[in-house]
């Protein structure tokens, strides 16, 4: 059909505002995060360059390593020289992202040592990959696992240990310019959005981010105020949010163990707050088998298509 009046200028015209309003609705709808993987939580086999295949052939955008990928232990007391680079150009010939690296150990530990342990090793971190965001645990007086929870983690010495240990950390974070993000976790001393905007405040580092994972904030009880908490969650933090992860629960007062879409999570919300917040960083598929990739990658594809309001 021709349009009367349609000349060549006009058409120009046309094209060009219909780019506009087409950029325009694109904004409205926020912005995107990226969707990756922790690396060695599900390919769990194989070298560094396999792994990494695997999550390009899933179709994911960027992973979180650990050194164990490499053959190594996941907190070592040195890096070989070369590695680093092996992982940066090993990610990036696939068209992926390193997101993060993976520095968790106990920031709570009843015993000093270990905590001073893990200190010079996230030192080694740190330095073997400036720049990079490294994922921490603030911890748990349980001496056996740092994910567990124990009857001392509400206590004032708990916290001080933590804080503590958190300042030395971002200290070194400072001098190789690397971002810290600790995860809010029910098992954790920081159990709560609300305790870790406590030691954001107390710290007040630019150095210290949050990673954010919606299925860890449920303590024993609070299922049914889902909506409240992670409103909560994302007025308090959201701001400090640089990774965010993507997994599932079936019951409160523990971390979700569940792959993501398999649960009770309200992930129409969770995703919704990520994008009201300009969150356009990682979103790290966790606890999951090989399996379940493609499935839990499509569920978060279905989601963020489907977002509005």
């Amino acid at each position: 059909m021709r349009l009367v009046g349609y000349t060549g200028w006009n058409r120009r015209r046309f094209l060009a505002m219909a780019g506009v309003a087409a950029a325009e609705s694109s904004f409205a709808r926020g912005p995107r995060p990226m969707i990756g993987i922790l690396l060695n939580g599900t390919y769990t086999t194989g070298t560094l360059e396999a792994r990494l295949d695997e999550a390009k052939a899933h179709g994911l955008a960027c992973v979180q390593v650990d050194m164990s990928c490499a053959g190594l232990p996941g907190m070592p007391d040195e890096i070989p020289a070369g590695l680093p680079e092996r992982f940066h150009r090993e990610a990036s010939a696939r068209g992926l992202k390193i997101a993060s690296v993976q520095g968790t150990f106990n920031m709570c530990h009843p015993g000093e040592e270990q905590r001073r342990l893990g200190l010079r090793r996230l030192r080694v971190l740190a330095e073997a990959f400036p720049g990079t965001p490294i994922h921490i645990c603030t911890g748990t007086r349980n001496a056996a696992s740092m994910w567990r929870p124990h009857p001392e983690n509400g206590s004032a010495e708990a916290w001080r240990d933590m804080a503590a240990c958190v300042r030395e950390a971002v200290e070194i974070a400072r001098q190789t310019k690397s971002v810290l993000a600790f995860e809010p976790e029910v098992n954790n001393v920081v159990s709560s959005a609300r305790k870790a905007r406590q030691i954001l405040d107390e710290v007040g580092s630019p150095y210290l981010k949050v990673t954010l994972d919606a299925a860890n904030l449920f303590p024993a009880g609070t299922l049914p105020r889902m909506t409240e908490i992670l409103q909560e969650a994302f007025s308090l933090v959201g701001k400090d949010i640089v990774l965010a992860h993507a997994k599932d629960l079936d019951h409160d007062g523990d971390a979700g163990h569940k792959a993501a879409g398999e649960g009770l999570l309200d992930y129409s919300l969770y995703l919704r707050l990520l994008r009201d917040q300009g969150f356009s960083g990682p979103l790290l598929l966790h606890g999951l088998s090989r399996a379940q990739v493609p499935g839990c990658l499509a569920f978060l594809e279905k989601k963020l298509a489907g977002l509005t309001g």
